[in-house]
């Protein structure tokens, strides 16, 4: 599924025009952006947690290459699954 049929599909289930839903995504998905740029989690019951991990930088090698280049250290989005969510995936 894309952001376009997400989109489409959140205007025909709530009934919503097209640039309603799609103003509704975008402003989910910018806020959801804007809390973890803060190194907050995002906690949504039954469906998962949204969290930043600092990673620490390391030397890896690029195996077609065999090349070996540093990665600095970041912070990286991670989300963790829900009770709910893996119960409805794993039906």
């Amino acid at each position: 599924m894309t952001k376009k049929d997400l989109i489409e599909l959140v205007a025909r289930k709530a009934h919503l025009t097209k640039r309603a839903s799609e103003e509704a995504v975008e402003v989910f998905l910018s806020e959801i952006g804007r809390v973890l740029a803060k190194g907050e989690k995002i906690v949504l019951s039954g469906f998962g947690t949204f969290r930043v991990k600092n990673m620490k930088g390391k030397t890896v090698k690029i195996p077609n290459t065999e090349k070996m280049v540093t990665v600095k250290s970041h912070r990286s989005p991670k989300f963790v699954a829900g009770k709910k969510l893996k119960r409805q995936v794993n039906r």
